[in-house]
């Protein structure tokens, strides 16, 4: 293929393909877990670490990057403190992490307009520091899914329960909250910030309601995520649009077919039985 002669197209399908995986993968438990938004509140903070990093001069990947996984840490420091008012955590940490943003970029004239590919994605912005830092960070989420696959899940399901079995749910919450944040900053130059929880949770969406069981849909949903991320990218490309919101859109439709055809295979076997 053509488009697959250029570099900067090369890195992006890595990027995007090792994101795919690892994403909606994280998606699966952030919806079992009933923590969907967290998703959308890091890309927000990770967004005030890259203006931060503009401003101080540092690198803007590495810095957002950063600062998500703090972000994550806080957003589950303070869901502790608020066990009953679980949504509370992630309104504070989202209207700051907005805040700081919108405070930051108002010191450096020229930075709204390095801000669109973090923004909205860019497949020419994927550096080899920024594709370097998607593959460490699929590869740790892969071994940390692997190799704590029976306690996570447990947690995800109960917690007390999980604790009652000896499951070290502190620890557990707190690493699963730092590779939520390293996830959405990884991904931010393939989809951008404002559509980072996207991938994340869209493929997760759609694998949950067709899947018959936990393994299933976590493999349905990486499947739906690398489709949507390749197919996205490719159609970027050719047609000159923006990729974050074109896998997104892609994913979206996916997510509306598998909604009709469930609802066709009910109607059916409604129609046998009756």
């Amino acid at each position: 293929m053509e488009m697959l002669g250029y570099e900067f197209m090369q890195r992006a399908f890595w990027a995007g393909g090792l994101i795919g995986i690892i994403g909606p993968l994280l998606g699966v438990y952030l919806m079992l877990r009933r923590q969907v938004l967290m998703a959308d509140t890091l890309s927000h903070v990770s967004l005030a670490g890259v203006a931060l990093g503009s401003v101080m001069h540092l690198n803007p990947a590495l810095s957002g990057f950063a600062v998500a996984v703090i972000g994550g840490l806080v957003i589950e420091q303070l869901r502790r403190s608020y066990r009953t008012y679980s949504e509370l955590p992630v309104a504070i940490i989202m209207t700051s992490g907005l805040a700081l943003a919108v405070v930051l970029m108002s010191l450096k004239q020229n930075l709204s307009k390095s801000f669109s590919s973090y923004l909205f994605g860019s497949i020419v912005a994927v550096s080899d520091t920024q594709l370097r830092i998607i593959a460490v960070v699929a590869a740790v989420g892969l071994v940390f899914f692997i190799v704590l696959r029976r306690p996570l899940y447990n947690l995800t399901f109960d917690e007390e329960t999980a604790a009652i079995g000896g499951v070290h749910v502190g620890l557990l919450s707190f690493s699963f909250a730092v590779l939520t944040g390293m996830t959405v900053a990884a991904a931010m130059p393939v989809v951008g910030v404002l559509l980072v929880s996207a991938l994340i949770v869209l493929p997760a969406s759609i694998a949950l309601r067709i899947s018959s069981g936990f393994t299933a849909a976590v493999l349905i949903a990486i499947g739906t995520g690398l489709t949507g991320v390749f197919s996205g990218l490719t159609a970027s490309y050719y047609i000159n649009t923006p990729p974050g919101g074109t896998i997104a859109l892609i994913l979206l439709v996916f997510l509306l077919m598998a909604i009709a055809i469930q609802k066709l295979i009910r109607r059916r076997n409604r129609k046998k039985h009756s």
